[in-house]
């Protein structure tokens, strides 16, 4: 066996047994449920067993309805992350370097941020209309916010000897913030971008739910007026495990990003 064999055994065996302990009790629910739904214990069209889930995941892929769905919502939430968490970012990097700045935008953002998004849902619908533009900025009014406050405590976080060392050796505005604040706030960004990530898809459902004609969310609001149940569960587990996996390669980014960090792993 060669070296490099064995150096990636661990690493693979330990990622192997962290996948199955992870899919212990998704599983142990899932047999639970079925379970369940076959001795009648429960109601089938309040709480249809997961084979019945299956089967209707089945049908609207092989129509093609379910990816065209699919794929809209993507782009929404896509959209609204990129426009919402990308000038969350800016505004939080320049509210935590200058003093003035701050005093002067971060209490009206502190104030709509506690505006909740189903109250100025109806008025973006009045503004923009039900097209595209009105489900796209109420996404990205929810991913400004987490950016924002992450990317602006990250600087305000960074020691204040760094700053000195930085005007020491002569560095520009620029080469500071690219050497020195954006490295050290890091962490705080990563955490304010999976945040951002997940109030991007809370966002894209209330959008779509609201008003649309098309998008995941639009497929459960016309299966629930029919009682199409299983295809509401459908699109559950689809927010579900699509928001795990944009969670997932964040951390990934994190894990390979912030290589440097020596800090306590449980």
């Amino acid at each position: 066996m060669s070296a490099s064999t064995e150096i990636t055994k661990p690493g693979g065996y330990k990622r192997t047994t962290v996948f199955l302990l992870g899919s212990l009790l998704p599983l142990a629910l899932l047999v639970f449920w079925q379970v369940l739904g076959e001795l009648g214990v429960i109601s089938t069209l309040l709480f249809p067993t997961p084979v019945t889930i299956a089967k209707a995941f089945g049908k609207l892929a092989a129509t093609g309805e379910l990816w065209e769905h699919f794929r809209i919502s993507i782009a929404r939430a896509a959209l609204g992350f990129f426009l919402g968490g990308g000038f969350g970012l800016l505004c939080g990097i320049l509210v935590g370097l200058f003093r003035r700045t701050e005093r002067a935008f971060d209490p009206t953002v502190q104030m709509i941020r506690m505006i909740p998004s189903l109250a100025v849902a109806p008025l973006f619908v009045l503004w923009f209309g039900i097209g595209e533009e009105s489900k796209v900025l109420l996404i990205a009014k929810g991913a400004f916010f987490p950016l924002y406050i992450n990317a602006f405590l990250g600087i305000r976080n960074v020691d204040n000897k760094l700053f000195e060392v930085a005007r020491v050796l002569g560095f520009s505005w620029f080469k500071q913030l690219i050497r020195l604040v954006i490295p050290a706030a890091l962490p705080n960004i990563l955490l304010g971008a999976r945040l951002s990530i997940g109030i991007s898809w809370l966002g894209l459902v209330v959008a779509e739910l609201m008003a649309s004609t098309s998008g995941i969310g639009y497929l459960m609001s016309d299966a629930r007026q029919f009682s199409k149940t299983p295809i509401v569960f459908v699109g559950i587990i689809i927010f579900a495990v699509v928001g795990k996996l944009t969670d997932s390669l964040v951390r990934l980014l994190e894990r390979r990003w912030l290589k440097w960090r020596d800090n306590y792993q449980g």
